[in-house]
């Protein structure tokens, strides 16, 4: 196994279909200028209601990707 080192950022994605969504948008939207993304963490979850039900997510993630 090869050692690596790692950077990590902090991203919060966004949706209206649901956490894994959000993640989703926010790993998709790093990965088009970042490359070697490794593994996330879930750091928070947000919503927002409208008319008493759940309109909008927002997850915070943890992005790690190994240096070149």
């Amino acid at each position: 196994m090869s050692s690596h080192v790692y950077k990590s950022i902090e991203l919060t994605g966004s949706s209206p279909k649901g956490i894994e969504q959000a993640i989703a948008n926010a790993i998709g939207k790093a990965a088009e200028t970042l490359h070697n993304l490794r593994w996330f963490q879930v750091m928070d979850t947000r919503g927002e209601i409208e008319k008493g039900k759940v309109a909008h997510w927002q997850v915070t993630v943890k992005v790690g990707f190994t240096l070149d």
